[in-house]
């Protein structure tokens, strides 16, 4: 019984992954419909704003009678208060599935358990906790979002053989290849903000889009305290929102936010950034600005490329302290490593 539950559950995971990218700072969520050993429906939540995962399997439906005694699979519990959407559980309430079975319990102050009493309040059976820490894992960043209100926070950098971020001169353009670029404009596109540093801001002139990969690009964030990032910088040219934290000014011209901080510290500002609605961002500046995070112990995830060039000499890459981390080598060149001590 066990193993046929998480068979559809892992469906329900395949389906929910569907949605990343797309519906930040709501978590993914999928849902599969199975009557008599067949899937009926089955959908995913795609956007925003728009339908749920269980809404959409219930249309996905060709004979909507056939919900009623049906079992029904969900990665998270369904919603029972008004949002963007109407509640979902009142929805599947509504075609009397024998029972509802879910992965992880929604940890959203208005939901929390509420939506599986509801279900079991109208005679629907609930199972808990199926697959429970690959549903953890897939919306880790929903979870940390609702337990610290704070975005969920990943570093990236690229850095060579002998552990240098760019030359003296500053150049670091061909560290990484042009398949390690392609991946990054993709995880630019997962995350719901992307931050750099002036200094890179204005080295570099980056547009901080996404170009090489389908999807949206993320709102653009500058640590700027002394205002120094000047009027022809691309972020400042292109229509997607850019915030521009710094200490004495805060206006909005155009596109572009400028955002005063007192006072001016990596935990005020990513505090704001949250208040803003931004649930994840990827850290994407220069040594400097990404040791403030490493010093602060404000990040989650590292994303860390590592090139077979030498420089010798150079701009010294970002310095982790791998006692408090998990390292896991990847393909011998890319690095993830999740830091399971940071301060939230």
């Amino acid at each position: 019984m066990n193993n046929k539950h998480k068979k559809y559950i892992n469906r329900a995971f395949y389906l929910a992954q569907k949605g990343m990218g797309s519906v930040a700072p709501n978590p993914m969520v999928g849902c599969v419909i199975v009557k008599n050993e067949n899937i009926i429906g089955e959908g995913y939540h795609k956007k925003f704003g728009k339908p749920h995962a269980e809404i959409n399997a219930i249309k996905n439906v060709k004979n909507k009678k056939t919900i009623e005694g049906s079992s029904i699979y969900i990665t998270l519990e369904p919603c029972s208060h008004y949002g963007k959407t109407p509640p979902c559980v009142d929805e599947i309430i509504n075609y009397k599935p024998k029972e509802v079975i879910i992965s992880n319990k929604d940890p959203n102050p208005k939901i929390n358990g509420k939506g599986i009493k509801k279900l079991k309040e109208n005679n629907i059976n609930v199972i808990e906790g199926i697959h429970e820490a690959i549903g953890k894992e897939l919306n880790k960043r929903f979870f940390l979002n609702q337990k610290y209100k704070i975005p969920y926070v990943v570093l990236k950098w690229a850095e060579t053989k002998d552990g240098f971020i760019a030359k003296t001169n500053g150049e670091s353009k061909w560290i990484s290849n042009d398949v390690s670029r392609t991946l990054v404009h993709k995880w630019r596109s997962e995350e719901s903000g992307i931050l750099i540093g002036v200094q890179t801001a204005i080295k570099d002139n980056p547009k901080l889009t996404v170009r090489r990969w389908k999807g949206k690009t993320p709102i653009r964030i500058i640590i700027d305290p002394n205002n120094r990032l000047q009027n022809t910088a691309k972020v400042l040219k292109e229509k997607p929102v850019t915030l521009i934290y710094n200490t004495t000014t805060t206006k909005k011209r155009e596109s572009n936010y400028f955002i005063n901080i007192n006072p001016f510290s990596i935990h005020n500002i990513i505090q704001d950034i949250y208040k803003k609605g931004i649930s994840s961002i990827m850290v994407e500046g220069g040594t400097k600005t990404i040791n403030y995070f490493i010093d602060s112990n404000l990040w989650h995830e590292a994303r860390i490329f590592v090139s077979n060039k030498k420089f010798n000499k150079g701009i010294i890459a970002p310095n982790l302290n791998i006692e408090n981390v998990n390292k896991e080598d990847i393909n011998g060149d890319e690095l993830y490593i999740t830091n399971n001590n940071a301060q939230f």
